[in-house]
């Protein structure tokens, strides 16, 4: 059955794959995807935490098992993690490595909202302290600082309700003009808006790697001059996001977000509902079952269409 089921996630093999882990309580699951086709090819439970020895024997069996077909690796995605780089290079030597444009991504706009979050802190220590009570008619600053008061509070609530202004790819003209009035008075908060913007920029197909590497340094020397920012936005400065940008230069080479995620919170809904108790040999088996059931997709979808034809009285 395993050589059977490989020669049916290999026989429309793209050339593109994704590796990715799953953790499941003490357990770890390696897995390998077609990253265009979204079959997935090999998996592995392993008892412990992956290190690179896992990495590497993992990656040499789909290695093998591509050789044995004559097939050949173009492009390999994987998250950010350390496991990967040393493992891929040893086995596959110079393959181009992609690091998945969406957990790079994921980090950058924590790191934009980490830095909202810091400025709705600012304006709520900031705000006027107020004696207890409503102030008086006759008190006419008591009445002012209310008035600034309840202005400041106003301002914070926009700012968390409307927080995903910040790190929305594409704004419509009535999400900008509310963009722009909650951020009155706040030109730092309109910057991070503008860097935003710029990261989403770098990652355009419609330029190239080396075009998208000079965007970037001048985005990282742009960002370096507002020591506000602090660590919210240390990310912009990591080697992850120029890695990120491999997928400029080749079209075909995706991230792994539609090929790994979509096998693996089926297979977590699964684990939740069904299999409670988590073991390496259930975890194997209900991988497997999961696998096998894909392969019997295509089949299924073939004769549902058919019997649907027999109903309407088609030939």
């Amino acid at each position: 059955m395993g050589g059977a089921f490989l020669a049916w996630a290999l026989e429309a093999f793209s050339g593109y794959a994704a590796v990715d882990e799953l953790y499941e309580g003490p357990y770890c699951v390696l897995s390998a995807v077609d990253n265009r086709q979204y079959k997935r090819v090999l998996y592995e439970v392993l008892d412990h935490d992956p290190n690179h020895g896992d990495i590497e024997a993992f990656l040499g069996r789909l290695k093998t098992a591509l050789e044995e077909r004559d097939l050949a690796l173009k492009g390999i995605t994987t998250d950010g993690s350390a496991l990967y780089p040393d493992p891929i290079r040893k086995v596959f030597g110079e393959v181009p490595h992609q690091l998945c444009t969406f957990h790079v991504i994921k980090d950058l706009t924590k790191g934009v909202l980490k830095a909202v979050a810091k400025e709705r802190e600012r304006l709520a220590q900031s705000k006027p302290t107020l004696k207890r009570g409503r102030p008086s008619s006759k008190d006419k600053e008591a009445r002012r600082l209310a008035r600034k008061s309840k202005f400041m509070q106003g301002k914070i609530s926009d700012l968390f309700q409307d927080r995903y202004l910040f790190v929305k790819r594409r704004l419509k003209t009535s999400e900008r003009k509310r963009l722009l009035s909650m951020t009155r008075g706040l030109p730092q908060l309109r910057k991070l808006r503008e860097i935003m913007d710029a990261i989403y920029a770098l990652f355009d197909r419609r330029c190239r790697t080396p075009t998208a590497l000079g965007k970037l340094k001048k985005l990282r020397q742009w960002v370096s001059r507002f020591t506000w920012i602090g660590e919210t936005l240390k990310k912009v400065f990591s080697p992850h996001l120029e890695q990120a940008l491999t997928f400029l230069d080749d079209k075909l080479l995706p991230a792994t977000s539609n090929a790994v995620e979509r096998g693996n919170r089926r297979h977590r809904k699964m684990q939740k509902s069904v299999y409670r108790v988590r073991s390496k040999a259930c975890l194997e088996g209900r991988i497997a079952l999961d696998m096998i059931r894909e392969s019997w997709a295509e089949g299924r979808d073939q004769t549902t269409q058919t019997l649907h034809k027999a109903r309407r009285g088609y030939t």
